[in-house]
């Protein structure tokens, strides 16, 4: 199209990609779609005609609007752009790029600023739940400045503290969808959770990897990601997810024992490729899984003591901390982390 499309492209957590207000989208999924990835330039491996970064981290949309919902300030639309396939996925909700929507919805004008800080609370439309975003808006206005720094980014910035509500089920119905700690797939004891992201939870081991290798060598390894894709596309209909050879869910999350002073290590796969750090919400899946009495995740975990629990996962850019509250029964029932996002880009983008 030679007319542009007005959009905002923001760094959120450790993922980047494009913000728009869902007015200024077509209303058609299959249009909205052919048009994003047309913004993108997919498919493409290098996405050299178009915005993506050439990774699924940097292949992303934010889509965003005032909210009719009580005590909901936004709506938010998750859109992932597949990299190399024409696909545009909203099975999922992305965590990183959640902690750009308030600011964005701010900047855009469908919420007032405070001044000091601003809490935004964001319907997930991916997934039906909320999570409260509270934004640094010294004078009534958003600043992306600040001395907070997360794994997987240089720098620092204005710290974003988010809160996710509900989470449990968010996709497959239930923490656990099968009932089961531990489920053996092609003879591998895996974990099946949902705490806000579908993840399969396996011990590195099992697949043949220590769970501390770099991205580059896990990546090349394609005797180990068939494995784990094998396992994967039997997971997705025990988890309510369908046929899920053409989803980006369930996540593939190799665990090993910590040794960095977290609470678990992982390695990651989204779900065909090696996650350069991890997801906010299959953080705190897996960080949850640590809970889950006889699953291979705390059969290798340090978990601490208390009610409220604050769970390092360690990734190949570093830790990320989930703090997980839980109940008398020791079920989780709310889940939080600290994320930093940046305005990079205000404009028309053009497909």
């Amino acid at each position: 199209m030679s007319d542009g499309v007005r959009c905002m492209w923001m760094r959120g957590g450790t993922s980047k990609g494009g913000f728009f207000l869902a007015d200024d989208l077509p209303q058609d999924p299959a249009a909205r779609d052919a048009l994003l990835l047309r913004v993108m330039g997919s498919p493409d491996p290098r996405q050299i005609d178009g915005m993506g970064g050439a990774d699924p981290l940097t292949s992303k949309v934010a889509v965003v609007s005032k909210s009719e919902r009580e005590g909901v300030d936004v709506d938010y639309l998750f859109l992932q752009v597949f990299v190399d396939q024409a696909i545009v996925a909203d099975s999922q909700n992305c965590g990183n790029m959640l902690a750009g929507v308030g600011p964005f919805a701010i900047e855009r004008g469908l919420i007032a600023a405070r001044d000091g800080e601003t809490r935004v609370a964001i319907f997930m439309e991916n997934t039906g739940q909320v999570a409260v975003a509270t934004v640094r808006t010294p004078g009534g206005v958003v600043t992306y400045a600040g001395d907070a720094s997360i794994s997987g980014m240089p720098g620092t910035a204005a710290p974003i503290p988010l809160a996710f509500r509900d989470t449990a089920g968010s996709s497959c119905g239930a923490l656990l969808p099968t009932g089961n700690g531990v489920d053996r797939i092609d003879g591998v004891a895996c974990t099946l959770i949902d705490n806000g992201m579908p993840c399969v939870v396996i011990a590195a081991a099992d697949m043949g990897i220590t769970g501390y290798e770099d991205r580059e060598t896990l990546d090349a390894d394609a005797a180990m990601k068939a494995r784990v894709e094998a396992v994967r596309l039997k997971a997705g209909p025990l988890m309510n997810l369908g046929d899920v050879a053409e989803k980006s869910v369930p996540k593939m999350m190799l665990v090993a024992p910590p040794r960095e002073g977290g609470a678990i290590a992982v390695r990651s796969l989204i779900p065909h490729r090696v996650h350069a750090s991890i997801g906010v919400l299959g953080a705190v899946s897996v960080a949850t899984a640590c809970l889950v009495e006889g699953s291979p995740a705390a059969a290798l975990a340090r978990v601490p003591e208390g009610r409220s629990k604050t769970l390092g996962v360690e990734h190949p850019s570093g830790v990320t901390e989930c703090v997980v509250t839980v109940d008398a029964a020791g079920r989780p029932v709310e889940a939080g982390m600290l994320r930093t996002a940046r305005k990079l880009m205000d404009g028309e983008v053009f497909a």
